[in-house]
């Protein structure tokens, strides 16, 4: 049986499997986890310890039609400022509940836009993170930008503020995708944008493609792949578009029937992979890449890769604040949301409380599974004896979901006595979806790949 035909058997060019950047995913978050619950949790972070920092900046000048995000459009400031404030309320009181000498280890400012922000309040914001969250020795500040919603006063002030690092959007470079996406970027804005970012201190470059978008044929990509290697990035994202318009309005703008099927989606991504291998940057997980030196690469070939909110990290910390509209944060106990509309976090923080809405308190089969699938989708295999150390679970329990995911993916794992390693990668997902307890045969098929 070839490859092509294995995966098809195991359903990758037909199921939807969530990406599996928490456990268990935000959909199955309930509305028991509230403010209080986040103001216990935050003073159970232990003192002196290290924290990294997500802020969410959910505005933008224009809503491309691919995204699924929460995000909203304006065309003035002024909304900008309000949001501003509460964020810098937020982190007062989010610094005020958490034991003294927390620092930071990463700090990510992610949208939405965040370079929508005017150069003044990019500067502002900056230094109320510093204020109260100082970033400790060795830490890494990164951004995610627009390269058509930046200019030299931003870059300025993103690196007086210390970005070392620079995730920039790219999806696609030909004419035709982008026009049925609703995003025109050209190849020079976003040339400029790299170079200039690099000039002020961005010290790593990440770039982001997708794929299986409408119009996109392998010679569109293969040339969006060259243009995107000019770069020379350090890091490289190769998403998979996920067509989902019940849940992103829109995504009704994009044109159905011109969308590439799910063989003809693999093939876009392999021959992509390809090319990327061919230019010297080595596999990380199911869909990054990276140059030898990069600390993913390194995480993923020591074994500390890890899954958060923004995808692969190397990030170690054991907590994640997230501060602003729908912003999640991840403790060992659980997970909390903020709310998610902007109007009613405003009103939350404005009342002089957190503005948490939902989330979810971890049980001791939540921490087993979410280790399994972590394991899964960073290593492609499950240590028993690690996973029971590292989850307090009894080793039997852990080779028992093993033993479950080998018999229904036989020719595509194997199993020992100390444990279970897949050689398919790309059918890490829907293995994670098999460990999933809160998956149900009813919501298999409405989920985003």
């Amino acid at each position: 049986m070839t490859q092509h035909e294995t995966l098809r058997r195991y359903g990758l060019f037909t199921s939807r499997a969530p990406r599996y950047t928490s456990y268990p995913t935000a959909p199955h978050f309930n509305n028991e986890t509230g403010p209080e619950t986040m103001a216990g949790w935050l003073e159970q972070v232990p003192e002196q310890s290290k924290v990294s920092l997500y802020i969410h900046i959910p505005f933008c000048r224009r809503l491309c039609w691919f995204c699924a995000c929460r995000t909203q459009g304006t065309q003035t400031d002024a909304p900008l400022r309000g949001y501003l404030d509460m964020l810098k309320a937020e982190l007062a009181m989010v610094a005020n509940s958490l034991p003294a000498g927390v620092q930071l280890s990463r700090l990510h400012w992610g949208g939405g836009t965040p370079t929508i922000l005017p150069p003044a309040m990019i500067t502002e914001l900056a230094e109320a993170i510093d204020r109260h969250f100082p970033l400790s020795s060795g830490s890494e500040f990164s951004v995610e930008v627009d390269p058509t919603m930046v200019d030299a006063e931003k870059v300025a002030a993103l690196g007086a503020a210390g970005l070392t690092r620079v995730s920039l959007g790219i999806q696609d470079f030909d004419p035709q995708v982008q026009s049925a996406i609703g995003r025109i970027q050209s190849f020079e804005d976003t040339k400029w944008a790299a170079e200039a970012l690099r000039d002020a201190g961005a010290k790593n470059l990440n770039l982001d493609i997708l794929y299986g978008l409408p119009f996109q044929t392998a010679d569109s990509l293969t040339d969006t792949v060259n243009k995107t290697l000019e770069l020379s990035p350090d890091r490289l994202a190769l998403y998979g578009y996920a067509h989902v318009p019940w849940a992103a309005k829109r995504q009704v703008l994009i044109p159905e029937d011109h969308l590439p099927d799910g063989p003809t989606r693999y093939a876009l991504f392999h021959m992509a992979s390809q090319l990327f291998g061919a230019a010297g940057y080595d596999a990380v997980g199911i869909d990054h890449f990276a140059r030898a030196g990069d600390g993913l690469l390194n995480a993923s070939l020591n074994g500390t890769l890890r899954r958060n909110f923004q995808g692969y990290t190397d990030d170690q910390a054991d907590v994640l604040i997230g501060i602003g509209a729908s912003s999640i944060s991840r403790f060992p106990a659980g997970y909390a949301q903020n709310a998610p509309g902007t109007g009613e976090y405003a009103t939350a923080i404005a009342s002089g409380k957190l503005a948490t809405k939902r989330g979810h308190t971890m049980t001791q089969d939540d921490v087993l599974r979410a280790q399994i699938i972590e394991d899964l989708m960073c290593r492609f295999a499950i240590d028993f004896g690690n996973v029971a150390k590292r989850t307090g679970a009894a080793q039997a329990d852990v080779k028992a979901i093993a033993t479950d995911l080998q018999r229904k993916y036989a020719d595509v794992c194997s199993i020992s006595a100390d444990g279970l390693t897949l050689s398919e990668p790309a059918l890490s997902r829907l293995m994670a979806m098999d460990v999933d307890g809160y998956m149900t045969n009813s919501n298999r098929h409405s989920l985003a790949i």
